[in-house]
């Protein structure tokens, strides 16, 4: 039976052509949303809203690149414009880099993700909310671990993932009247592609990974687990004990925090 919560629910998803984005269409094809996937492939977007057709679910295709706000504006109006309303906006677009500071040869480096991840959400966001204050609807944004403390070879990324947790906690105190919910996701190392397409110093995608993708959180984990924050409308869906756990720890001891981060980067890089 599906889930009453998602049931012809109106979902915008960014970033739907991968990765968690991808996992998170399908779960929610399952429950028989009516899907609006944003990406910038298109071909790719198209084999997803398939597979998510056959499980029961509808599925509209709006080729979207978040840097550009013309764009996410587009995507708002052709959901609207094919399903009536917007339920449920999924801000997953995103990408990562993986570099010291001190090695950047290029400024897009930096200012990629700050666009993609930061930017992005908040111009799909602006375009989205008139119509989900309508459905007093629901708003998830995606942080990362790296959101909740600094990460040595990830500073763009850990900036940008800031700029998100301080946006959308500020927004869902904005929304608190309008019956809008804001969930943020503290997803920690999920197995996708993410790692290979982190730019490197010369701001172009690094092509491999340095993590044991096999000894990390499933796509199917991390959707199921984020679908169930969102549906019960939590402030925050903190997946690991890490995520838990840390905040409290950078609180009380941050020299331990700094070590255990610099520690694993080294480890990485042997």
């Amino acid at each position: 039976m599906p889930n009453p919560t998602f049931y012809e629910n109106v979902v915008i998803i960014t970033g739907a052509s991968s990765g968690i984005g991808q996992e998170l269409a399908l779960q929610l094809a399952d429950q028989g949303a009516w899907l609006a996937l944003g990406a910038r492939n298109s071909e790719k977007l198209s084999t997803v809203a398939e597979e998510c057709r056959t499980r029961g679910g509808k599925a509209l295709i709006v080729q979207t690149d978040v840097t550009a706000e013309a764009q996410c504006k587009h995507l708002i109006d052709q959901t609207v414009a094919e399903y009536g309303r917007i339920d449920t906006l999924i801000n997953n677009a995103g990408i990562s880099m993986r570099m010291m500071f001190a090695e950047m040869e290029t400024f897009s480096a930096i200012e990629t993700p700050l666009k993609v991840n930061y930017l992005g959400s908040v111009y799909c966001t602006f375009y989205a909310l008139p119509h989900l204050k309508k459905t007093q609807g629901r708003i998830v944004a995606m942080s990362s671990l790296t959101g909740k403390y600094g990460v040595p070879t990830r500073t763009g990324y850990a900036a940008s993932k800031h700029a998100v947790v301080g946006f959308f906690d500020s927004l869902r105190v904005e929304l608190a009247e309008a019956g809008v919910s804001v969930t943020i996701s503290y997803p920690d190392y999920v197995a996708t592609d993410a790692r290979k397409n982190a730019l490197g110093p010369d701001g172009k995608p690094i092509g491999e990974t340095h993590i044991q993708e096999d000894k990390v959180m499933t796509v199917e984990i991390c959707a199921a687990l984020l679908i169930k924050a969102v549906a019960e409308r939590k402030r925050e869906d903190n997946q690991t004990y890490r995520a838990k756990l840390g905040p409290w720890l950078k609180l009380i001891a941050p020299g331990f925090i700094d070590k255990m981060a610099s520690k694993a980067i080294r480890h990485h890089k042997e």
